[in-house]
């Protein structure tokens, strides 16, 4: 199974001004962990996720005050479309995130997760028992 399988093609976006509250509240109401920051003035990608905002929360920071730019991970990996998921699972454990930018010709088209991996490694009979009980 492939990369283009198993993202989200629903990506969240946003600008490195948003507030962390900001960011938080986006994140929360499309049930996503991880936001792709687009940084037009400097023409990055970077991600910003759940774990970021925590480490964010648990140094005393303000929310209202904290910048995504200021706490977006610039160092990102990204994934094609095209690899496997063992390619992309591979490459979360390496490099200790759970979530991978998918681009496709430079642009984000889509953000794996180690659950939407997990997701479709998992035997379709467990599903069904998760979804049921």
């Amino acid at each position: 199974m492939l990369v283009r399988d198993a993202m989200s093609s629903v990506v969240l976006t946003i600008g490195p001004a948003h507030t962390l509250r900001q960011a938080a509240r986006l994140m929360a109401a499309r049930r996503v962990g991880a936001a792709v920051v687009l940084d037009a003035d400097h023409c990055g990608i970077g991600i910003l996720t759940e774990r970021d905002i925590l480490v964010s929360l648990g140094a005393g920071q303000s929310p209202d005050a904290e910048t995504a730019g200021t706490h977006t991970t610039g160092d990102v990996v990204f994934a094609a479309p095209s690899w496997t998921l063992e390619q992309a699972a591979e490459a979360m454990t390496y490099g200790g995130f759970r979530h991978l930018i998918v681009l496709d010709d430079h642009e984000p088209v889509g953000v794996v997760s180690v659950r939407d991996i997990i997701r479709c490694w998992a035997p379709a009979k467990t599903r069904a028992a998760v979804m049921a009980g």
